[in-house]
């Protein structure tokens, strides 16, 4: 990826969080790279190389700065990277895809060979895939021994080692520090049954808005708000807990407290809050590219900081989707609740709200249609969601960011009862597509002052590649949406 060094040093004196993990500062002085916002004095030019990425970095010989903290850069949205392919595949390389599998069975997922899967990774990011899943592992080691008690075994096998000798030799090869060097002297925070993280994203970010969307749509018992907080219980494959995220004052980042009982997919667990939140968007960029439409400007100024909510169970969001088909946002949530009631399972959390996980593809699809019908549904859409959990269940349809947005559009509206509408939601919020576009929403119709799809696929072709955007601040920004 090409770097502009005179813009790369110009926002680096500007201390610009606009580029805030966009590039990282090798200092050859002192051997350290940082964040373009690091609160120590600016390097001399002559001084100063610029990476890509926290990996280009790290094979460079720097170690990252304990002042910036590297491993707390936001990422970058899909949109912000070119080559969609290697993007898709770095996102899962970042939340732990090969922690337990190899890297050809990752390109075998995406449909390539691992010799192309690895060149466009090489040719877009300029470093090996291995070497930005090592990197991924020892920041996020780094970060669990600046921010917890956990044991320094245990950060190991969180980060994703599967030894901790490989682990104590990366951290020392790659930091010159050991381990324990980070836990000297620090104030932790977290213990008992929760370890307590950050999730750094760019300002600004709309949390009054993005709370109400996702606790409003959300299965009570599953997800609840407590003042600022966000709860939700969590399964990923056999472990399950729960998290509480909320804003710090004064900073730009979330604190997050994961159950301890999650440590062990706590990599794919913070790459899913990441989404889930959208916190590796740029509102900054977006609404540069959105102002110039009057009919957003309104919205724009009320909410810079407006994210589009993601998922954080690709089917959990689709089935929400499916149910709400024709009935209003709260009979939907209603209904949602007590599919999550019949077909999650049942949990305890300090929570007294939060009592069960959500519903669960494989447990709908093994379900009668009376059963499934019986919670509320027309037989028809009570078949509509018997086959859509099948296809998730089965692998035929996947419902992750990484995939192909326009095959798995095509895939969904191929089901019998799932439309354009429906599909391009769950690409919105499931599959983290910044372009999908809902075009037949009556919300987006009242908004725009128009009656068919194809009019309103006109008018919003300026926003592109925003569109998903330019629908949250047409549904929030209008009595109705």
């Amino acid at each position: 990826m090409h770097l502009d060094s005179e813009l790369c040093y110009r926002s680096l004196n500007a201390r610009d969080s606009r580029f805030d993990g966009l590039f990282f500062v090798g200092v050859t002085s002192t051997g350290i790279y940082c964040r373009p916002i690091c609160p120590t004095r600016v390097p001399r030019r002559d001084n100063c190389l610029f990476f890509a990425n926290a990996a280009s970095a790290e094979r460079g010989g720097f170690r990252p700065c304990l002042r910036c903290r590297p491993e707390l850069a936001p990422g970058k949205a899909p949109m912000d990277v070119v080559g969609r392919v290697a993007a898709a595949a770095v996102a899962r390389i970042e939340a732990g895809a090969l922690n337990d599998a190899g890297f050809d069975a990752l390109a075998t997922e995406m449909g390539l060979s691992g010799r192309q899967l690895r060149r466009s990774i090489e040719r877009e990011y300029g470093v090996a895939p291995v070497e930005l899943a090592q990197t991924r592992r020892l920041l996020l080691a780094k970060q669990l021994l600046t921010e917890t008690r956990i044991k320094i075994a245990d950060v190991a096998f969180a980060s994703g080692f599967s030894s901790l000798r490989r682990f104590n030799h990366l951290f020392r090869t790659r930091y010159r520090l050991s381990p324990t060097d980070l836990r000297r002297n620090k104030l932790l925070t977290g213990g008992g049954d929760a370890i307590t993280l950050r999730l750094a994203y760019r300002p600004p970010l709309d949390w009054e808005a993005l709370l109400g969307f996702l606790v409003g749509r959300g299965a009570a018992g599953v997800e609840a708000a407590d003042g600022e907080r966000y709860l939700r219980v969590v399964r990923i494959g056999e472990h399950a807990g729960w998290i509480a995220a909320a804003p710090i004052k004064g900073a730009a980042a979330l604190r997050v407290d994961v159950a301890i009982t999650l440590l062990p997919v706590l990599t794919p667990l913070l790459a899913r809050l990441r989404r889930l939140f959208d916190l590796d968007a740029n509102p900054q960029a977006i609404a540069e590219h959105l102002s110039g439409d009057p009919r957003l400007s309104a919205s724009l100024s009320r909410r810079p900081g407006l994210r589009v909510p993601g998922a954080f169970d690709g089917f959990e969001l689709a089935l929400r989707a499916v149910l709400g088909q024709q009935i209003s946002v709260k009979a939907a949530t209603t209904v949602f609740g007590r599919f999550a009631r019949a077909y999650g399972e049942p949990m305890q959390t300090p929570f007294p709200g939060l009592t069960h996980s959500g519903p669960r593809a494989a447990l709908i699809a093994a379900a009668s249609l009376e059963e499934v019908a019986a919670l509320g549904l027309p037989r028809s859409r009570a078949l509509t969601v018997r086959i859509l959990a099948r296809a998730v269940s089965d692998g035929v349809v996947r419902l992750e960011p990484g995939v192909n947005p326009e095959q798995t559009v095509a895939a969904l509206k191929e089901l019998p009862g799932i439309g354009d509408w429906t599909a391009q939601y769950v690409a919105m919020r499931a599959l983290r597509d910044a372009d999908a576009f809902p075009a037949s929403d009556l919300g987006i119709y009242r908004a725009l002052g128009v009656s068919k799809p194809r009019d309103a696929l006109a008018a919003a072709e300026r926003w592109r590649p925003w569109r998903a955007y330019a629908v949250l601040h047409l549904w929030l920004g209008h009595a109705g949406g």
